[in-house]
């Protein structure tokens, strides 16, 4: 078995599932609105904001929408890892932020924050408080919207036991009957 890891947008991870080029896709955002697909929530998760040492967001708390649009930001770009929660947050609220750079991978969003270019906004599991020297995270979750990651399948599709097997490392929670059901017509939401 080999297994091949591709980074892309939810639509395009879709797509792939959609068209056979792959049988297991996951994503935070977008899998859900696939009617031929059936997608199973793996995990909830929050943003954190990602500062330097000494960054003067760290005196202030609860940290506001308002607080971090006075400063550039950092973050994901659109349609990945709960950008859009972060986008609707700012609307509601009526504040402008400063998004300054945007990328799909937060090892990479970090490694600008700590090189001073803003603050970040990052998935919490993406923070390993040992790894991420010279970083404080703070929690966002008052901020933004929880997160679903989602594991999706084509609906109706064969799936080797492998697959299985590897959903079932990934969502320990899954069952190969759930995943059968769901995939046949009934629905796990």
């Amino acid at each position: 078995m080999r297994i091949a890891l591709q980074q892309s947008a939810p639509e395009h991870i879709a797509a792939w599932i959609l068209s056979g080029k792959t049988d297991i896709g996951i994503a935070t955002e977008g899998l859900s609105q696939f009617p031929d697909l059936v997608s199973f929530p793996c995990y909830r998760w929050s943003h954190l904001i990602v500062v330097p040492d000494g960054h003067p967001l760290l005196a202030r708390a609860p940290i506001r929408l308002e607080d971090l649009a006075e400063f550039p930001l950092i973050t994901y770009d659109v349609g990945f890892t709960g950008r859009g929660h972060i986008d609707a947050a700012f609307e509601r609220a009526g504040v402008k932020p400063d998004i300054v750079l945007t990328a799909m991978d937060s090892d990479v969003i970090k490694q600008y924050v700590a090189l001073g270019l803003g603050v970040g906004i990052v998935a919490s599991m993406a923070f390993d408080h040992g790894r991420d020297q010279g970083m404080r995270a703070m929690q966002a979750s008052h901020l933004f919207a929880q997160n679903t990651t989602r594991l999706a399948v084509r609906r109706g599709a064969y799936l080797r036991s492998y697959a299985y097997h590897f959903i079932q490392e990934f969502a320990p929670d899954l069952t190969r009957a759930d995943i059968d059901a769901a995939s046949s017509g009934g629905e796990l939401s």
